[in-house]
């Protein structure tokens, strides 16, 4: 027992250390822009290509994670990412940083993919729950100190540091990691390769296209090429897989209905709050006036909040079950959004934290026993794919939801002034609001569906549970 919860306490690193360093980016955008000269639209791609990384390549590492040993991808994503930190700390151009934030990203995703399924395999089902709850703490707690570290690094130091904080954390989680995680022993079985092209190239492509169609019109003919190359490649995808032998993601995993809902119900919730993370600094920085300290000391009150209710939610999934807390968390995020979209351009600080305070609780209410859910139903040989999975859907959410839901608040912010912007327009606070407004609306809307998903969820589960 005390094994599993050591092996535990060398996890929660990366987790950590990849939550760390994208939510100490968030507040950092508007000083890293001025920085750089480049505008906020440009610099949106430090937090964009991160994402796609982990996404185009988090189901391999998950595969290679069955066949060579969960521990050993770990150990390597863990290296990888943090050599990628150090790149980015040394970065003085943004071409540079996106660079090494793609290197950054495949660590993570590395790491990451196999980190569910290891907990899953070294905990019983009756403490996976509280596990994979208390790994959220770590999660939480990055994103937690990113904004209150990332606020004070950019207020007294170069923004470089905001990486370069990530090296010796790095450095221990590796250490601790070699000397700690199992090593499983590696089986016969080929890797697809064809396939993780494939998902890559739809992969890239398709958030290319969001991307750059934001900034060209998505009119233009080389931007619906590229969403047509991106489809043609994410069906070749699929066909490969269904022939595969072995296949790079086994489609019968999404036969199981407890693991199809849950996973969509996550990738609608993240699409909707990562809208939160990119907007919401420069709503409290540029339109409420605050300065980045203090900026990062409000956006951690969703941290907080739900770093407490994670591991808590967790604990009580693992006693009656994970939809209905399922349900509970995403009602309540929903609610949280709703209400962020009331915000005006004169509010009082402690109503927002009070608002975000909300969407911390539904988000950590989720969270736990969502994974916990998503990995009980997982065969025990694919536990690496299974994890990485539920981490591919939810980076692909996000990734989906920092592309459109800001082309969305540019669309608004431009039709509302007469012109096309890609930024916060000065002394003029009011259409940006009306731009954050008409964002977290389409989001509180999409989360309805997500309820909605999670009720008939709740009703299969009983169901399940009844024969």
């Amino acid at each position: 027992m005390a094994v599993s919860w050591t092996i535990l306490g060398v996890l929660i690193f990366m987790p950590f250390m990849a939550m760390l360093d994208s939510t100490i980016v968030n507040v950092a955008l508007p000083v890293m822009a001025t920085d750089l000269s480049v505008e906020m639209e440009s610099v949106q791609m430090v937090v964009t290509v991160y994402l796609v990384a982990v996404v185009a390549s988090i189901l391999l590492f998950g595969r290679l994670g069955d066949i060579h040993g969960k521990g050993r991808i770990f150990m390597m994503g863990t290296a990888i990412f943090t050599i990628g930190s150090l790149l980015s700390g040394l970065s003085h151009s943004l071409n540079m940083l996106i660079i090494a934030r793609v290197v950054e990203g495949i660590g993570a995703a590395a790491a990451t993919a196999n980190s569910q399924g290891l907990i899953t395999e070294v905990f019983p089902a009756n403490e996976r729950g509280r596990a994979l709850g208390i790994s959220g703490i770590s999660v939480a707690l990055g994103t937690m100190l990113g904004p209150v570290i990332g606020g004070l690094i950019v207020t007294y130091l170069s923004w470089n540091y905001i990486f370069l904080i990530n090296v010796p954390i790095g450095v221990i989680g590796f250490l601790l990691a070699l000397k700690f995680l199992p090593r499983d022993t590696s089986i016969t079985e080929k890797l697809d390769y064809r396939g993780a092209i494939f998902l890559a190239a739809a992969v890239i492509l398709f958030v290319y296209a969001l991307t750059e169609g934001e900034s060209v019109g998505y009119g233009t003919y080389y931007i619906i090429l590229s969403f047509a190359a991106a489809g043609i490649f994410a069906i070749i995808f699929i066909l490969f897989e269904r022939k595969g032998n072995p296949p790079l993601l086994d489609l019968s995993l999404f036969k199981n209905p407890l693991l199809t809902l849950s996973v969509l119900c996550a990738m609608i919730l993240y699409f909707a709050i990562n809208a939160i993370n990119i907007i919401q600094p420069f709503y409290i920085e540029d339109v409420l006036k605050i300065d980045p300290g203090s900026t990062g000391l409000i956006m951690m009150s969703i941290s907080i909040v739900m770093g407490i209710t994670s591991p808590i939610a967790g604990s009580v999934s693992d006693k009656i079950g994970s939809p209905k807390i399922m349900l509970v968390g995403l009602a309540t995020l929903t609610i949280g959004i709703a209400l962020l979209s009331t915000l005006t351009a004169t509010e009082s600080v402690v109503k927002l934290v009070v608002y975000l305070c909300i969407i911390g609780f539904g988000a950590g209410a989720f969270s736990a026993p969502a994974t916990s859910l998503i990995m009980s139903v997982a065969p025990k040989n694919k536990l690496g794919i299974t994890g990485s999975v539920n981490m591919f859907v939810r980076n692909f959410g996000s990734v989906m939801g920092i592309s459109i839901l800001t082309s969305m608040l540019y669309a608004v912010m431009s039709s509302r002034i007469g012109y096309k912007v890609d930024g916060f327009v000065s002394g003029q606070p009011n259409i940006f609001v009306d731009g954050m407004q008409a964002v977290y609306i389409v989001g509180a809307c999409l989360l309805c569906v997500s309820v909605a998903l999670t009720i008939a969820l709740v009703v299969i589960y009983k169901k399940k549970k009844a024969k």
